[in-house]
């Protein structure tokens, strides 16, 4: 039913010869053999990317649709790699899809508000409340830092920090300061800023063999590229202070 992933262009494995999420992410998972009902599920995805596009604040660079859309795909290439059920794919990508609804009301602590949001809308969409209670933790799971308890957590923690053993890790990594630099109080200057990534991906491990097997190499060059960039704001920074100094000394 599967093909195998992509290794080297990173795409994600189709299903049926269909890719689950195009650029836009609003095809459905009607190949997918699911027992549950196909429609609902297309609902579900239709109603939160429309929520999410509609409501979230313009300056959340990061937390935003395309970012939703993005762990989605992470997930669904992770689940298919570690072999997970069809019913367990289908919880995995209902939790990827509302584990940043929070972000609608509250930059900080926004699990537990996507928790009750999902708590709140799947029950309309036919979800029992084993399943609605399995999407919640897999929701709160994702809340920093991570620490799953279960296989299917552990894919959705590796596929929202997909992006720091990928090509685009800078890029996302500037959004995220945007981000963060409009709507917490934390101001972080970009020095400091790419200290705390440097640190985190130094410690940060995937959960999954399969996540460790399509992005730890990456994951390590991003990591010798931050250093690199450090060494470089260093450098730059310890030859303005000494050009100071020699303009100093001419008037001395």
């Amino acid at each position: 039913m599967f093909s195998l992933f992509d290794r080297k262009n990173g795409k994600n494995p189709p299903v049926n010869g269909m890719h689950l999420w195009g650029m836009q992410g609003m095809q459905t998972l009607l190949s997918y053999n699911y027992s549950y009902s196909h429609m609902e599920f297309a609902r579900v995805k239709e109603f939160i990317l429309q929520k999410l596009s509609r409501e979230l604040k313009p300056s959340l660079y990061y937390h935003n649709a395309q970012h939703t859309i993005d762990v989605c795909r992470s997930v669904e290439t992770l689940a298919i790699m570690e072999k997970v059920s069809a019913d367990e794919m289908l919880l995995l990508i209902t939790a990827a899809l509302f584990h940043d609804t929070g972000f609608i009301w509250s930059y900080e602590n926004n699990e537990p508000l996507a928790c009750e949001f999902a708590t709140k809308t799947l029950p309309e969409f036919s979800y029992t409340p084993l399943q609605v209670s399995t999407v919640c933790q897999l929701i709160l799971s994702t809340a920093m830092p991570q620490k799953p308890e279960t296989l299917l957590e552990e894919i959705l923690c590796d596929a929202d920090l997909d992006y720091i053993g990928r090509e685009d890790f800078f890029i996302t990594a500037l959004r995220l300061h945007r981000e963060w630099s409009e709507n917490s109080a934390r101001k972080i200057p970009f020095r400091d800023w790419y200290e705390k990534q440097r640190d985190f991906v130094e410690t940060h491990e995937f959960f999954t063999r399969s996540a460790r097997l399509l992005r730890n190499e990456k994951k390590r060059k991003n990591l010798s590229q931050v250093r690199e960039l450090l060494d470089l704001i260093e450098s730059s920074a310890d030859f303005r202070i000494k050009k100071v100094n020699n303009a100093k000394n001419l008037y001395l």
